[in-house]
């Protein structure tokens, strides 16, 4: 019943953490022409390249979740290393923990993307 609750817990931040970067992507997206209408004047050029670096990194950022859902799909799709001569609870809690294991790294990759993105890109 717990591990059902976490399941449920841990999908709901991922899905409203990549609903929200996502997001935000359209949300740069939108408001695009406005940093880059500053390219027009000299001294207002800043902006439209500091935006530029920006709007780079919003898009790594849905790249490396499209890579982290990618990576945890080929994760989800082997069959769990289950030992056959384990007794029954043994083998579904081993079973559980791989579950709960995989789906921890998936959310902790999809909530870091904007901090390994920013590190690379020295933002």
């Amino acid at each position: 019943m717990s591990t059902n609750i976490d399941n449920i817990i841990m999908s709901f931040l991922l899905i409203m953490t990549v609903y929200g970067r996502f997001f935000k992507l359209y949300m740069y997206t939108a408001l695009a022409p406005i940093p880059l209408s500053t390219f027009a004047g000299e001294p207002s050029q800043n902006v439209g390249k500091s935006f530029i670096k920006s709007y780079c990194a919003v898009c790594l950022e849905g790249a490396v979740i499209v890579l982290a859902c990618i990576i945890f799909s080929l994760f989800a799709s082997s069959p769990p290393v289950v030992d056959p001569n384990a007794a029954a609870v043994t083998q579904v809690w081993s079973y559980i923990g791989e579950l709960l294991f995989n789906m921890l790294v998936l959310v902790g990759s999809v909530r870091m993307s904007d901090r390994i993105i920013r590190e690379m890109m020295g933002l």
